[in-house]
Protein backbone atom coordinates (compact mmCIF):
# COMPACT_ATOMS: atom_id res chain seq x y z
CA UNK A 1 0.00 0.00 0.00
CA UNK A 2 1.48 3.49 -1.45
CA UNK A 3 2.72 6.01 2.01
CA UNK A 4 1.10 9.08 2.26
CA UNK A 5 1.81 12.55 4.03
CA UNK A 6 -0.48 15.47 4.30
CA UNK A 7 0.64 18.84 5.79
CA UNK A 8 -0.69 21.42 6.19
CA UNK A 9 -3.31 20.26 8.28
CA UNK A 10 -5.37 21.28 11.16
CA UNK A 11 -6.63 18.79 12.85
CA UNK A 12 -9.79 17.44 15.22
CA UNK A 13 -8.30 14.99 17.14
CA UNK A 14 -11.38 13.07 17.91
CA UNK A 15 -11.50 13.51 21.81
CA UNK A 16 -10.33 16.85 22.33
CA UNK A 17 -12.24 20.51 21.64
CA UNK A 18 -9.72 21.90 19.78
CA UNK A 19 -7.93 22.45 16.83
CA UNK A 20 -4.47 21.70 15.96
CA UNK A 21 -2.37 24.49 14.33
CA UNK A 22 -0.69 23.32 10.83
CA UNK A 23 0.51 20.10 11.26
CA UNK A 24 1.66 17.19 9.10
CA UNK A 25 0.78 13.44 9.62
CA UNK A 26 2.18 10.24 8.02
CA UNK A 27 0.45 7.34 6.75
CA UNK A 28 1.94 3.80 6.58
CA UNK A 29 0.18 0.41 5.48
CA UNK A 30 -3.14 1.92 6.34
CA UNK A 31 -2.44 3.71 9.80
CA UNK A 32 -1.07 6.73 11.02
CA UNK A 33 2.40 6.68 11.61
CA UNK A 34 3.72 10.38 12.62
CA UNK A 35 2.00 13.17 14.02
CA UNK A 36 4.39 16.16 13.90
CA UNK A 37 5.25 19.66 12.28
CA UNK A 38 7.25 18.39 9.92
CA UNK A 39 7.48 15.14 8.54
CA UNK A 40 11.20 14.24 7.80
CA UNK A 41 10.44 10.51 6.44
CA UNK A 42 10.01 10.22 2.64
CA UNK A 43 6.53 8.77 1.57
CA UNK A 44 5.29 7.95 -1.91
CA UNK A 45 2.92 10.58 -1.91
CA UNK A 46 2.32 14.30 -0.06
CA UNK A 47 -0.57 16.47 -0.38
CA UNK A 48 -0.77 20.17 1.01
CA UNK A 49 -4.06 20.21 2.76
CA UNK A 50 -4.08 23.97 3.00
CA UNK A 51 -5.06 24.95 6.61
CA UNK A 52 -8.10 22.39 6.30
CA UNK A 53 -9.54 20.27 9.08
CA UNK A 54 -8.51 16.85 8.92
CA UNK A 55 -10.43 14.43 11.11
CA UNK A 56 -10.97 10.96 12.19
CA UNK A 57 -13.55 9.59 9.78
CA UNK A 58 -17.00 9.21 10.58
CA UNK A 59 -18.55 6.69 12.18
CA UNK A 60 -22.58 5.88 12.10
CA UNK A 61 -23.76 3.42 14.81
CA UNK A 62 -27.09 2.51 13.82
CA UNK A 63 -27.22 1.29 9.86
CA UNK A 64 -29.05 -0.88 7.15
CA UNK A 65 -27.68 -2.23 5.18
CA UNK A 66 -30.08 -4.82 4.22
CA UNK A 67 -33.65 -2.51 4.34
CA UNK A 68 -33.24 -1.62 0.56
CA UNK A 69 -36.85 0.08 1.32
CA UNK A 70 -38.88 1.40 4.38
CA UNK A 71 -41.91 -0.98 3.73
CA UNK A 72 -39.33 -3.62 6.13
CA UNK A 73 -42.70 -6.47 5.86
CA UNK A 74 -41.67 -6.33 2.19
CA UNK A 75 -37.48 -6.01 2.79
CA UNK A 76 -38.42 -9.88 5.01
CA UNK A 77 -39.81 -11.44 1.92
CA UNK A 78 -37.00 -10.54 -0.75
CA UNK A 79 -34.06 -13.10 -1.62
CA UNK A 80 -31.11 -11.97 0.40
CA UNK A 81 -28.70 -11.84 -2.76
CA UNK A 82 -31.07 -8.47 -3.98
CA UNK A 83 -30.50 -7.10 -0.45
CA UNK A 84 -26.77 -7.90 -0.95
CA UNK A 85 -26.47 -6.02 -4.41
CA UNK A 86 -28.60 -3.04 -2.27
CA UNK A 87 -26.37 -2.99 0.86
CA UNK A 88 -23.27 -2.86 -1.48
CA UNK A 89 -24.77 -0.08 -3.23
CA UNK A 90 -25.74 1.70 0.32
CA UNK A 91 -22.44 0.95 2.38
CA UNK A 92 -20.68 2.58 -0.68
CA UNK A 93 -22.92 5.50 -0.39
CA UNK A 94 -21.84 5.61 3.36
CA UNK A 95 -18.05 5.92 2.57
CA UNK A 96 -18.44 8.90 0.16
CA UNK A 97 -20.33 10.67 2.93
CA UNK A 98 -17.75 10.52 5.06
CA UNK A 99 -18.90 7.52 7.20
CA UNK A 100 -15.66 4.83 7.30
CA UNK A 101 -16.91 2.69 9.51
CA UNK A 102 -20.43 1.45 10.41
CA UNK A 103 -22.24 -0.63 13.06
CA UNK A 104 -25.55 -2.49 11.11
CA UNK A 105 -28.19 -2.64 13.35
CA UNK A 106 -30.06 -5.81 11.63
CA UNK A 107 -29.64 -8.11 9.23
CA UNK A 108 -26.10 -7.77 7.85
CA UNK A 109 -24.10 -10.99 7.88
CA UNK A 110 -20.69 -12.63 7.51
CA UNK A 111 -20.86 -12.59 3.85
CA UNK A 112 -21.18 -8.88 3.17
CA UNK A 113 -18.71 -8.70 6.04
CA UNK A 114 -16.29 -11.09 3.88
CA UNK A 115 -16.92 -9.15 1.18
CA UNK A 116 -15.94 -6.23 2.28
CA UNK A 117 -12.61 -7.58 3.63
CA UNK A 118 -11.78 -8.99 0.79
CA UNK A 119 -12.16 -5.92 -1.71
CA UNK A 120 -15.24 -7.17 -3.34
CA UNK A 121 -17.06 -3.98 -3.12
CA UNK A 122 -15.79 -0.60 -1.57
CA UNK A 123 -17.52 0.33 2.23
CA UNK A 124 -16.98 1.31 5.10
CA UNK A 125 -15.44 -0.86 7.82
CA UNK A 126 -18.50 -3.18 9.24
CA UNK A 127 -19.80 -4.22 12.41
CA UNK A 128 -22.31 -6.41 12.10
CA UNK A 129 -25.60 -7.55 13.94
CA UNK A 130 -26.80 -10.18 12.15
CA UNK A 131 -30.63 -10.62 12.67
CA UNK A 132 -32.22 -8.44 15.40
CA UNK A 133 -33.78 -10.47 17.74
CA UNK A 134 -37.75 -10.16 19.00
CA UNK A 135 -40.65 -11.27 20.86
CA UNK A 136 -43.33 -12.78 19.23
CA UNK A 137 -46.00 -10.11 18.50
CA UNK A 138 -42.69 -7.29 18.68
CA UNK A 139 -40.95 -4.61 16.88
CA UNK A 140 -39.04 -7.26 14.54
CA UNK A 141 -42.20 -9.39 13.77
CA UNK A 142 -43.34 -8.08 10.41
CA UNK A 143 -46.17 -10.26 10.25
CA UNK A 144 -49.43 -8.87 9.29
CA UNK A 145 -52.47 -9.17 11.87
CA UNK A 146 -54.59 -11.26 9.96
CA UNK A 147 -51.64 -13.94 9.55
CA UNK A 148 -52.51 -17.46 11.36
CA UNK A 149 -49.62 -18.71 13.70
CA UNK A 150 -47.90 -21.59 11.97
CA UNK A 151 -45.74 -24.05 13.77
CA UNK A 152 -42.82 -22.53 12.37
CA UNK A 153 -40.72 -19.58 13.60
CA UNK A 154 -40.83 -16.49 12.38
CA UNK A 155 -37.00 -16.20 11.06
CA UNK A 156 -36.64 -13.58 8.31
CA UNK A 157 -33.82 -11.49 6.62
CA UNK A 158 -33.36 -8.84 8.91
CA UNK A 159 -34.90 -10.22 12.24
CA UNK A 160 -36.18 -13.58 13.89
CA UNK A 161 -38.38 -14.15 16.30
CA UNK A 162 -37.33 -16.19 19.84
CA UNK A 163 -40.05 -16.35 23.10
CA UNK A 164 -38.38 -17.87 26.08
CA UNK A 165 -34.93 -17.85 27.56
CA UNK A 166 -34.37 -21.27 25.93
CA UNK A 167 -34.83 -19.88 22.36
CA UNK A 168 -33.37 -16.09 22.88
CA UNK A 169 -29.94 -18.17 24.02
CA UNK A 170 -30.49 -20.38 21.10
CA UNK A 171 -30.57 -17.61 18.72
CA UNK A 172 -27.72 -15.31 20.40
CA UNK A 173 -25.26 -18.47 20.07
CA UNK A 174 -25.97 -18.78 16.78
CA UNK A 175 -25.71 -15.06 15.48
CA UNK A 176 -22.06 -15.42 17.36
CA UNK A 177 -20.77 -18.57 16.06
CA UNK A 178 -22.39 -16.82 12.48
CA UNK A 179 -19.43 -13.87 14.17
CA UNK A 180 -21.83 -11.34 14.76
CA UNK A 181 -19.72 -8.48 16.56
CA UNK A 182 -22.74 -7.58 18.96
CA UNK A 183 -26.36 -8.87 19.63
CA UNK A 184 -29.58 -6.69 18.57
CA UNK A 185 -32.87 -6.78 20.50
CA UNK A 186 -35.50 -4.94 20.65
CA UNK A 187 -37.25 -4.28 24.11
CA UNK A 188 -40.28 -1.61 23.13
CA UNK A 189 -42.97 -1.24 20.35
CA UNK A 190 -41.81 0.47 17.54
CA UNK A 191 -43.08 2.46 14.22
CA UNK A 192 -42.80 0.27 11.72
CA UNK A 193 -43.43 -2.48 12.69
CA UNK A 194 -47.59 -3.58 12.44
CA UNK A 195 -48.90 -5.25 15.54
CA UNK A 196 -46.97 -3.53 18.58
CA UNK A 197 -47.69 0.14 19.88
CA UNK A 198 -44.65 2.18 20.64
CA UNK A 199 -45.43 1.76 24.66
CA UNK A 200 -45.51 -2.04 24.96
CA UNK A 201 -42.78 -3.28 27.04
CA UNK A 202 -40.97 -6.59 24.93
CA UNK A 203 -39.08 -9.36 26.57
CA UNK A 204 -38.95 -10.45 30.14
CA UNK A 205 -35.74 -9.78 32.03
CA UNK A 206 -35.02 -13.16 32.14
CA UNK A 207 -35.10 -13.05 27.74
CA UNK A 208 -33.01 -9.99 28.09
CA UNK A 209 -30.63 -11.09 31.20
CA UNK A 210 -30.13 -14.65 28.51
CA UNK A 211 -29.00 -12.34 25.24
CA UNK A 212 -26.44 -10.39 27.87
CA UNK A 213 -24.95 -13.04 29.14
CA UNK A 214 -24.96 -15.17 25.79
CA UNK A 215 -22.89 -11.60 24.39
CA UNK A 216 -20.67 -11.47 27.86
CA UNK A 217 -19.45 -14.78 26.81
CA UNK A 218 -18.10 -13.66 23.50
CA UNK A 219 -17.08 -10.60 25.43
CA UNK A 220 -19.35 -8.20 23.34
CA UNK A 221 -22.75 -6.70 24.13
CA UNK A 222 -26.29 -6.01 23.18
CA UNK A 223 -28.11 -2.75 21.66
CA UNK A 224 -31.58 -3.09 22.38
CA UNK A 225 -33.98 -0.57 20.47
CA UNK A 226 -35.78 1.06 23.03
CA UNK A 227 -38.13 4.09 22.91
CA UNK A 228 -39.88 4.81 26.35
CA UNK A 229 -38.18 5.12 29.82
CA UNK A 230 -39.43 2.02 31.58
CA UNK A 231 -38.14 -0.41 28.53
CA UNK A 232 -34.40 1.60 28.88
CA UNK A 233 -34.45 1.21 32.50
CA UNK A 234 -35.09 -1.94 32.15
CA UNK A 235 -32.95 -3.28 29.08
CA UNK A 236 -29.99 -0.86 31.26
CA UNK A 237 -30.57 -3.02 34.58
CA UNK A 238 -30.33 -5.99 32.45
CA UNK A 239 -27.11 -5.11 31.39
CA UNK A 240 -27.73 -3.90 27.97
CA UNK A 241 -24.94 -1.65 26.67
CA UNK A 242 -26.31 0.10 23.97
CA UNK A 243 -29.64 1.98 23.74
CA UNK A 244 -31.23 2.96 20.39
CA UNK A 245 -33.23 6.03 19.71
CA UNK A 246 -34.42 6.18 23.03
CA UNK A 247 -36.60 9.73 22.11
CA UNK A 248 -39.21 9.16 25.15
CA UNK A 249 -36.09 8.86 27.34
CA UNK A 250 -36.78 10.52 31.24
CA UNK A 251 -34.71 12.28 33.57
CA UNK A 252 -34.77 9.12 36.20
CA UNK A 253 -33.63 6.65 32.94
CA UNK A 254 -30.83 8.80 31.88
CA UNK A 255 -29.91 8.79 35.16
CA UNK A 256 -29.46 4.93 35.59
CA UNK A 257 -28.30 4.94 32.54
CA UNK A 258 -25.61 7.07 33.35
CA UNK A 259 -25.20 4.79 36.77
CA UNK A 260 -24.28 2.01 34.36
CA UNK A 261 -21.86 3.32 31.99
CA UNK A 262 -24.77 2.61 29.08
CA UNK A 263 -24.40 4.16 25.91
CA UNK A 264 -27.31 6.33 24.17
CA UNK A 265 -27.28 6.47 20.10
CA UNK A 266 -30.21 8.71 18.62
CA UNK A 267 -31.13 8.78 15.68
CA UNK A 268 -32.95 11.82 14.86
CA UNK A 269 -33.00 12.05 10.69
CA UNK A 270 -34.78 8.87 10.48
CA UNK A 271 -37.79 10.32 12.06
CA UNK A 272 -37.62 13.38 9.44
CA UNK A 273 -37.13 11.42 6.38
CA UNK A 274 -40.13 9.45 7.38
CA UNK A 275 -42.55 12.18 8.02
CA UNK A 276 -41.26 14.11 4.65
CA UNK A 277 -41.02 11.31 2.04
CA UNK A 278 -43.56 9.00 1.13
CA UNK A 279 -42.73 6.30 2.90
CA UNK A 280 -45.92 4.03 2.65
CA UNK A 281 -46.89 3.77 6.39
CA UNK A 282 -49.84 2.77 7.06
CA UNK A 283 -52.22 4.98 9.40
CA UNK A 284 -50.67 3.25 12.87
CA UNK A 285 -47.13 3.81 11.86
CA UNK A 286 -48.01 7.34 10.77
CA UNK A 287 -49.48 7.49 14.37
CA UNK A 288 -46.90 5.91 16.21
CA UNK A 289 -43.98 8.20 14.02
CA UNK A 290 -45.69 11.14 15.54
CA UNK A 291 -46.13 9.83 19.18
CA UNK A 292 -41.89 9.95 18.95
CA UNK A 293 -40.83 12.12 16.18
CA UNK A 294 -40.41 15.46 18.04
CA UNK A 295 -39.38 13.59 21.27
CA UNK A 296 -35.48 12.69 19.95
CA UNK A 297 -33.72 16.30 20.81
CA UNK A 298 -35.38 16.62 23.80
CA UNK A 299 -33.96 12.78 24.78
CA UNK A 300 -30.59 14.18 24.04
CA UNK A 301 -30.40 17.04 26.42
CA UNK A 302 -31.55 14.61 29.21
CA UNK A 303 -29.09 12.22 28.51
CA UNK A 304 -26.43 14.98 27.97
CA UNK A 305 -27.40 16.66 31.64
CA UNK A 306 -27.05 13.02 33.09
CA UNK A 307 -23.66 12.30 31.52
CA UNK A 308 -24.79 9.41 29.32
CA UNK A 309 -22.04 8.51 26.84
CA UNK A 310 -23.81 9.60 23.37
CA UNK A 311 -23.39 8.12 20.15
CA UNK A 312 -24.64 8.97 16.37
CA UNK A 313 -26.68 7.03 14.23
CA UNK A 314 -29.24 7.62 11.46
CA UNK A 315 -31.49 4.66 11.27
CA UNK A 316 -32.46 5.46 7.41
CA UNK A 317 -33.77 3.06 4.95
CA UNK A 318 -33.35 2.49 1.63
CA UNK A 319 -34.04 5.84 -1.02
CA UNK A 320 -33.17 7.78 2.43
CA UNK A 321 -29.63 7.45 2.68
CA UNK A 322 -29.03 10.27 0.97
CA UNK A 323 -30.06 12.49 4.21
CA UNK A 324 -27.80 10.45 6.50
CA UNK A 325 -25.11 13.32 7.35
CA UNK A 326 -28.37 15.67 7.96
CA UNK A 327 -28.22 13.96 11.64
CA UNK A 328 -25.68 16.39 12.35
CA UNK A 329 -28.25 19.19 11.58
CA UNK A 330 -30.44 18.14 13.78
CA UNK A 331 -28.01 16.65 16.57
CA UNK A 332 -26.53 20.35 16.55
CA UNK A 333 -29.76 22.03 17.54
CA UNK A 334 -29.67 19.93 20.74
CA UNK A 335 -25.62 19.56 21.42
CA UNK A 336 -22.67 21.47 20.79
CA UNK A 337 -20.44 21.06 17.29
CA UNK A 338 -17.83 19.43 19.60
CA UNK A 339 -20.14 16.97 21.43
CA UNK A 340 -21.62 15.96 17.98
CA UNK A 341 -18.67 15.56 16.07
CA UNK A 342 -17.13 13.65 19.82
CA UNK A 343 -19.86 11.17 18.79
CA UNK A 344 -19.66 10.22 15.71
CA UNK A 345 -15.78 9.66 16.41
CA UNK A 346 -14.57 8.79 19.67
CA UNK A 347 -17.36 8.17 21.59
CA UNK A 348 -19.10 5.87 19.12
CA UNK A 349 -15.63 4.17 18.52
CA UNK A 350 -15.54 3.36 22.01
CA UNK A 351 -18.89 1.99 22.00
CA UNK A 352 -17.70 -0.77 19.36
CA UNK A 353 -14.74 -1.57 21.66
CA UNK A 354 -12.17 0.03 19.08
CA UNK A 355 -11.35 2.76 21.39
CA UNK A 356 -8.13 4.20 20.52
CA UNK A 357 -8.16 2.16 17.55
CA UNK A 358 -10.65 3.95 15.23
CA UNK A 359 -12.35 7.50 15.88
CA UNK A 360 -9.57 9.52 16.55
CA UNK A 361 -6.25 10.87 14.67
CA UNK A 362 -3.60 9.48 17.07
CA UNK A 363 0.06 7.42 15.94
CA UNK A 364 -1.16 3.68 16.08
CA UNK A 365 -4.74 4.28 14.69
CA UNK A 366 -6.44 2.97 11.69
CA UNK A 367 -5.42 5.94 8.59
CA UNK A 368 -9.61 6.25 8.14
CA UNK A 369 -9.85 9.99 8.32
CA UNK A 370 -11.62 12.88 6.23
CA UNK A 371 -11.03 16.53 5.64
CA UNK A 372 -13.43 18.99 5.95
CA UNK A 373 -13.29 22.62 4.99
CA UNK A 374 -14.67 25.72 7.41
CA UNK A 375 -14.31 25.43 10.73
CA UNK A 376 -16.93 22.47 11.73
CA UNK A 377 -15.77 22.89 15.86
CA UNK A 378 -17.74 26.31 15.55
CA UNK A 379 -20.24 25.47 12.75
CA UNK A 380 -21.59 22.40 11.51
CA UNK A 381 -23.00 23.60 8.30
CA UNK A 382 -19.82 22.08 6.51
CA UNK A 383 -21.05 18.03 7.80
CA UNK A 384 -23.70 18.12 5.45
CA UNK A 385 -23.76 21.09 3.11
CA UNK A 386 -20.63 19.20 0.98
CA UNK A 387 -17.72 20.49 3.00
CA UNK A 388 -16.27 17.48 3.52
CA UNK A 389 -14.02 16.52 0.25
CA UNK A 390 -11.18 14.01 0.87
CA UNK A 391 -12.43 10.50 2.22
CA UNK A 392 -9.30 8.17 3.76
CA UNK A 393 -9.78 5.17 4.81
CA UNK A 394 -7.45 2.41 6.06
CA UNK A 395 -4.68 4.71 3.85
CA UNK A 396 -6.57 4.55 0.43
CA UNK A 397 -8.11 7.75 -0.37
CA UNK A 398 -11.35 7.09 -2.17
CA UNK A 399 -12.64 10.46 -2.87
CA UNK A 400 -11.19 13.76 -2.95
CA UNK A 401 -8.13 12.34 -4.68
CA UNK A 402 -6.52 15.25 -6.40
Amino acid sequence: MPSLTLTNARIFYGDRPALSSATALRIEDGVIAEISARIAAKTDRTIDLGGQVLMPGLIDAHFHAYAAEADIAHVETLPLSYLAHHGAALLKGALMRGFTTVRDAAGADWGLWKAIQDGLIQAPRLFYSGRALSQTGGHGDSRAQHLEPCNCRFIANLSEVADGVDQVRASAREALRRGAHQLKIFVSGGVVSPTDPIWMTQYSDAEITAAVEEAASRRTYVMAHAYTNESIIRAVRCGVRSIEHGNLLEAGGAAVMAEHGAFLVPTLITYEALSQTNAGLPPASQAKLREVAQAGGEAVKLARAAGVQIGLGTDLLGAMHPRQLHEFRLRGEVDTPFEVLRSATSVNARLLNQEGRLGVVRVGAAADLIVVEGEPLSDLRPMWDGGIGMVIRAGEIVRGDA
